[in-house]
């Protein structure tokens, strides 16, 4: 029985500090009033826009190679009189470096030395020809006498027989010479042909700039040498107009589809901050990457820099705009998201906010306002809510396009400065005796931050 009690006794002692903390919490409650956050409706012009991060670089790039291998041993000048260097400005022709001619300019003496020799080589066998026919001359005049008196006692058969033999030879020995002064050009020609080669070679000792534009990087020093293989080695990369810059852009499969030649596109970088570059997209590349199995194709979008602001390599954040509205009513996408109790509604309006399209934020209606427009599809029934005594009543809208941060919205009621709700919060009366941190961050319920629609 003891026991029995003292569990007993425990139990309603319990049940007396919940009653309590439930009259307390319910008391404290009741001191406080509710009230409503608001927006007002504005007017302006909206854009959507779908974002991306790329990178600036120059519409045209040249990169200036070495055709010969060799030591550097000297750069150019550059149109202010300065060594060639990073950001050098350079003329088309400009010597850029000078590589070590030494054994180039052996080889350009040496075939000289041998095109001399082939010349030669000709002019012999030219002789050579000459000499070779007169012996055939005399031989047809041997031979024809020969044939006149025949084998007889006059002439023995041998020696009738050594000047047909005489003649033959002297008409082959014509025809090997007439060869030997083909051969001879021929080697002309080849010791020519090595000839252009050297000199050439040696020309490639000194790098000249193919173009006019602005040196971008120098990847050598002077002092080393450059290996030429069968890909000629990187010297020089020269920006042929840097008043004409592009931004690569790495934009998502999904969102590709609403990008298309000359789209408007704003862009930002960190060099400028608050300062927003213009643009146009001007070719989307289809040699798409797969990166985690994320598909992105890149986007060169075109702009003007005769500022001269945007530097090669930037890291810029892009959006391309696929919509705009100019001068229409605007509110905060908080406003649309938000959705009051049943108490809080007037009680005329109860109904109408069953009949709520949804959440036109992340999850928008479908529902058009009227399917017999060529823009119904851009628009969504959704509902804002604005203050009626001590109550709120809705307003039926249609949502068009956003930016995630403001939609348009349109409705026979809406005006520029009216108030619509986005959201609540509990405040606490005057003369009570409770305490509020004002550092406190306060959570209203049925609103989120505004942000992404």
């Amino acid at each position: 029985m003891k026991n029995f009690a003292k569990k007993a006794l425990v139990v309603v002692v319990v049940i007396g500090i919940v009653a309590a903390i439930a009259g307390w919490y319910f008391h404290k409650s009741n001191g406080k009033k509710t009230s409503f956050r608001t927006v007002t409706v504005t007017v302006g012009d909206l854009v959507a826009t779908i974002s991306a991060t790329g990178t600036v670089e120059p519409e045209e790039l040249v990169d200036v190679g070495a055709q010969v291998a060799g030591q550097v041993l000297a750069f150019g000048k550059d149109e202010d009189g300065n060594e060639i260097d990073y950001g050098s400005s350079v003329a088309e022709g400009t010597i850029l470096a000078k590589i070590d001619d030494t054994v180039y300019a052996s080889d350009v003496a040496l075939a000289t030395a041998q095109l001399e020799q082939a010349k030669a080589g000709v002019e012999n066998a030219q002789a050579n020809l000459l000499q070779l026919k007169a012996k055939l001359d005399q031989a047809q005049l041997d031979w024809d006498r020969a044939q006149k008196l025949g084998p007889s006692e006059a002439l023995a058969k041998s020696t009738y027989d050594s000047y047909k033999s005489a003649y033959e030879i002297a008409k082959a020995n014509v025809a090997v010479g007439e060869a030997s002064i083909l051969q001879a050009k021929a080697a002309v020609a080849q010791t020519e042909a090595t000839l252009q080669k050297a000199k050439r070679n040696f020309t490639y000792c000194t790098i000249k700039s193919p173009v006019k534009g602005v040196i971008i990087d120098r990847r050598v020093n002077i002092g080393q040498t450059v290996v030429s293989s069968l890909n000629a080695p990187s010297l020089f990369l020269i920006a042929k107009d840097l008043r004409r810059m592009q931004v690569w852009v790495a934009v998502n499969e999904a969102d590709i589809g609403n990008i298309y030649p000359g789209q408007p596109v704003t862009f930002t970088v960190g060099a400028y901050p608050g300062q927003t570059f213009k643009g146009e997209v001007g070719k989307v590349r289809l040699n798409a990457t797969m990166t985690q199995n994320v598909v992105t194709y890149t986007v060169e979008v075109v702009t003007d820099n005769s500022s001269g602001k945007l530097l090669p390599y930037l890291t810029a954040n892009v959006n391309f705009e696929t919509n705009r509205r100019d001068n229409v009513l605007q509110v905060a996408n908080a406003a649309l998201r938000w959705q009051p109790k049943t108490e809080q509604v007037a009680p005329e309006f109860r109904s109408v906010s069953k009949d709520n399209p949804g959440n036109p934020g992340r999850n928008p209606s479908k529902k058009q306002y009227d399917p017999n427009t060529p823009e119904a599809s851009n628009y969504r029934q959704s509902l804002l809510w604005v203050k009626q005594d001590a109550f709120v009543r809705p307003i039926k809208v249609r949502a068009g396009i956003s930016d995630d941060i403001m939609t348009e919205v349109q409705a026979d009621e809406l005006k520029e400065g009216l108030e619509v709700i986005t959201g609540e919060q509990q405040q606490q009366p005057a003369g009570g005796t409770g305490t509020v941190n004002p550092f406190t961050p306060q959570i209203p319920r049925g609103s989120r931050p505004a942000g992404r629609g």
